[in-house]
């Protein structure tokens, strides 16, 4: 600045007072004009920013308006689901099997929840379950928008909704709801278990599988629910409603019904499903049966035992009831009727019988001489009665159910082409039936042993295969579809499950497959009958199924659970039960046959036993389409037992 003073005074000198006076005149000049300058462009920024403003209000204001509206009402309106009914399940008869009622759920709605581990464990103080089992809801839930509520607690007790509604009337618990919902009521005792199966929560397999399906869901995860989930499924609604500051809801602005589920009608008599489950309690079995009408593949009953209580699902199973299903050593969980497999024993025979007279080997009138075992390869087996049967026909021989006849039959035939007529009268695979989970029967043939272990078959096993022994190995359901092709004349039919859906238009009936063509001669079909008459009606050891004037035909079996040798070394040594298993398979009448099925009683050791069975099933069948009453049930047949066996084994 001294520097810039004596310039200044040096211009001064120079110039003299006067043009200094005019300098310092112009440099005022210029201050001013720039200082207009400057204000100038303030006004204009002051006025651009205000004009971005106001654009801004009004975008935002107007524009935008209905969506920051929407956002704004969020803030105190909550959007419900409604979760819709599953259809309704019906029998032949329209009796309903499974329906609805109305229960309580406890669920979490994290977008009210502000610390969800203190709500998680205060919910689990309040309700007396598990923190634990809660958490696990929660975190398989993780992926659902913090909309919409996260069950916890299904089917809650009074004294649970209580507890909470109460903290919720404190502010101790706003992000937890009480929801009425629809849920499945099965019949009691376990009626019908694993035909109809049970609903739980949608696993990620089934996510993943089906992209209609929402985490959540409740959906069919075994027998009829599973198999027709898409069906029986309806559409859920929602219901828009206004909550205050803590979550309570004031009022309800919107409601979409849900839909209800289509309505099924299943092919099932449930008057024979309880018949036959009642026989089995009274006689202390556990095991399975499948009945058919031969004439469609309609299934009429399908039982399988030990079971379980489906309610149990349907109100969310706890950890523990689930572990000790799944370690339980009788395996109620399984459907024995379409997954267990067992050698059929000599329930088989028919098969060979009928390659045999197919393959034109033999007629009906073939007679074997048996004199209570014979020598294949070197090798001496057995028949079932220790003296022999003497010389029998094919008929007598399927009355007596003679081992030494069907071995010689068997070696005659060979074992591919019994499995070849296995196939045809649809004993090897799987049936078809509508119904998840079955697994295929076995028959063995040279080039399922071939593939198998690499070995070539030794004809001396089919000596076993044609007695039912061996490496045969079927379901019940199998072999009541070949009991029901042996009985329509061997037409091989596919077991169905689903008769009509009602859409809410009407009832739609759900066309069956036809039944393959005839496979066996008319011939065949009356030698087979007849040898299956006389089982029941003649000398044979089906007369437990005996009903006068009914012409019940059928055949007995007795399937090993462990060889005899394996037997006399594991005696004393397991726990296990390792007696016999016993079959009954039948059809009535003989020669226009209605009904047919099997009887599969594990552990009865001869196949006599299962008889009874099948004849308070047919007696009550019978008595139905006649208008007569009600069967009693059978008496336990121990006491018979010793007397019975003085007459053969029982095969």
């Amino acid at each position: 600045m001294a520097r810039a003073a004596r310039r200044a005074a040096a211009h001064a000198v120079q110039v003299g007072p006067k043009g200094w006076l005019l300098d310092m005149m112009s440099d005022a000049a210029v201050d001013r004009q720039r200082t207009g300058l400057r204000l100038g462009v303030l006004q204009v920024g002051a006025g651009l920013v205000f004009a971005v403003l106001a654009v801004s209000f009004w975008y935002l204001q107007v524009v935008r308006n209905a969506q920051y509206r929407e956002l704004a009402e969020q803030n105190h309106q909550r959007r419900l689901a409604l979760q819709a009914p599953r259809g309704v399940l019906f029998d032949r008869d329209f009796n309903v099997v499974v329906e609805n009622r109305h229960a309580l759920s406890i669920a979490i709605l994290k977008e009210h929840t502000a610390d969800l581990d203190k709500t998680v464990r205060l919910l689990a103080a309040v309700t007396g379950v598990s923190e634990q089992q809660i958490r696990d809801r929660v975190n398989r839930n993780r992926g659902v928008p913090s909309f919409r509520p996260i069950v916890v607690i299904e089917d809650a007790s009074l004294a649970q909704v209580a507890a909470v509604l109460a903290r919720r009337l404190d502010f101790e618990l706003p992000g937890v709801l009480v929801q009425r919902v629809p849920t499945r009521q099965y019949p009691t005792d376990g009626l019908a278990a694993h035909l109809l199966g049970y609903v739980g929560e949608v696993t990620s397999a089934q996510l993943a599988a089906d992209t209609g399906l929402r985490s959540g869901d409740l959906v069919g995860q075994s027998g009829v629910e599973r198999a027709f989930n898409r069906q029986l499924m309806g559409t859920d609604g929602e219901r828009r409603v206004t909550v205050n500051s803590v979550g309570r809801e004031i009022a309800t602005l919107e409601e979409i019904d849900a839909v209800e589920g289509n309505r099924v009608q299943l092919t099932i008599d449930l008057a024979l499903q309880k018949a036959v489950e009642e026989a089995f309690h009274a006689l202390g079995y556990n095991g399975a049966a499948v009945v058919l009408d031969p004439r469609t593949g309609e299934v009429l009953a399908l039982v399988s035992l030990p079971a379980y209580d489906p309610n149990a699902f349907a109100s969310g199973i706890d950890r523990v009831a689930w572990a000790e299903l799944n370690t339980n050593p009788l395996l109620p969980l399984q459907n024995r009727a379409i997954q267990g497999r067992y050698s059929p024993g000599s329930t088989f025979k028919v098969v060979v019988a009928a390659a045999a007279l197919e393959e034109g080997l033999v007629t009906a009138d073939h007679r074997i001489y048996c004199p209570g075992g014979a020598t294949f390869y070197g090798r001496f087996f057995q028949c079932n009665q220790r003296g022999g049967h003497g010389w029998v026909d094919l008929r007598h021989a399927i009355e007596r159910s003679c081992n030494v006849y069907f071995y010689t039959l068997g070696n005659m035939v060979g074992v591919d082409r019994i499995h070849k007529w296995a196939v045809a009268l649809g004993l090897s695979g799987i049936s078809g039936i509508d119904l998840p989970g079955e697994n295929p029967s076995l028959v063995p043939s040279t080039e399922w042993k071939r593939q198998r272990t690499g070995e070539k078959w030794y004809a001396g096993e089919t000596i076993s295969v044609s007695i039912g022994q061996g490496q045969v190995s079927v379901t019940p359901l199998a072999l009541a579809a070949t009991y029901a092709a042996v009985a329509n004349g061997g037409r091989r039919v596919t077991p169905r499950l689903l008769k009509a859906i009602d859409d809410g238009h009407g009832w739609t009936p759900v066309p069956a497959r036809p039944p393959g063509p005839p496979r066996l001669s008319p011939d065949t079909v009356a030698a087979l009958h007849g040898g299956l008459w006389l089982v029941v009606n003649g000398a044979g050891t089906g007369g437990r199924a005996r009903i006068d004037r009914r012409d019940v035909s059928g055949k007995t079996g007795t399937a090993q659970v462990i060889s005899l040798e394996g037997s006399k070394l594991a005696a004393g040594r397991t726990d296990l039960d390792l007696r016999d298993h016993g079959w009954f398979a039948f059809f009535a009448p003989r020669d226009n046959p209605e009904i047919a099925g099997v009887i599969l009683a594990e552990h009865a050791e001869h196949g006599y036993l299962a008889a009874p069975i099948a004849r308070h099933l047919l007696e009550t069948y019978f008595a139905k389409r006649d208008g007569l009453p009600a069967p009693a049930l059978p008496a336990p047949p121990r006491a018979q037992v010793a007397s019975a066996t003085a007459r053969g084994d029982g095969r």
